[in-house]
């Protein structure tokens, strides 16, 4: 049985700002109203963790956002028994409590996990819609309300990190990139106050050093990145600097690219 979910209309002013660049928005609605899990694809800082945050907000769901990192297991998510007071009690993890409550689930960057996550999520992406927990026994249904999202990085992927095919295809897709040179000028000119005038040779160098990915450098430079960018020149930084600081010196360690990608910055930043 299919169940319309209708979410409180809530004001604009609380919903995190957020550029659409095609019909993401409408696929995200879709999938929440359809009890669908969503898997989102795309590079670091195009605008996934905004994207999720924003349509929380637009939805009126409640949102819990797990960043993923090598040391998480299982029991992260879901929980395990502490002592409080000299007794031991079950404490929820994130996972359980969106479960048990409703709302969104949001693990960020899910191939950087430990390998056990990946069984305990797959009873939540299937038509069973449950979460085992096999320390307490208990059996948990997720409610209409609940929706699971999960993102990662395919072009920073490795043998060891991989998303496997029989994951992959328990979750509607939809993938991210970074938009186009107008509008990411106008984003990050309205994140960051400076005028699009003085963004525009910011956003050119991203786009340069970008096309460096996966020769000379593992990431390019994220829309956060330059929103950095811009933010420290507003507040007076110096043009060369606020670069040095945010779009060059992140991105890597080796004194060699480093030198290279001053010399970048240096040509694009006299043809701005």
């Amino acid at each position: 049985m299919n169940i319309a979910l209708k979410a409180p209309p809530i004001p604009d002013c609380n919903v995190p700002a957020y550029s659409p660049s095609g019909q993401e928005c409408a696929l995200f609605e879709s999938a929440w109203t359809r009890q669908l899990p969503l898997l989102l694809k795309g590079p670091t800082g195009c605008g996934k963790t905004r994207f999720v945050a924003h349509m929380a907000a637009k939805l009126g769901l409640p949102l819990s956002t797990v960043s993923c990192h090598d040391d998480l297991a299982a029991a992260d998510l879901t929980g395990r028994y502490l002592l409080k007071g000299g007794d031991t009690v079950w404490v929820d993890g994130p996972l359980t409590r969106a479960v048990r409550e409703g709302g969104i689930c949001y693990l960020d960057e899910i191939v950087e996990a430990r390998k056990d996550v990946a069984v305990v999520l797959h009873p939540l992406t299937d038509d069973r819609r449950v979460l085992p927990l096999e320390r307490t026994g208990e059996l948990l249904e997720a409610p209409p309300g609940f929706m699971l999202v999960v993102s990662y990085n395919p072009g920073y992927q490795n043998l060891l990190k991989t998303l496997k095919p029989s994951t992959r295809q328990r979750f509607v897709a939809i993938e991210f990139d970074f938009l186009p040179r107008d509008r990411e000028i106008a984003v990050v000119s309205e994140e960051s106050g400076l005028a699009e005038s003085r963004v525009a040779p910011l956003v050119d160098l991203a786009h340069r050093l970008r096309s460096l990915k996966g020769h000379d450098l593992e990431e390019g430079v994220s829309t956060r990145l330059i929103v950095y960018c811009a933010s420290l020149v507003d507040s007076g930084v110096t043009l060369r600097d606020a670069v040095l600081a945010t779009m060059i010196e992140p991105l890597t360690d080796e004194p060699d690219v480093k030198a290279a990608l001053i010399e970048i910055a240096d040509a694009v930043i006299r043809q701005g």
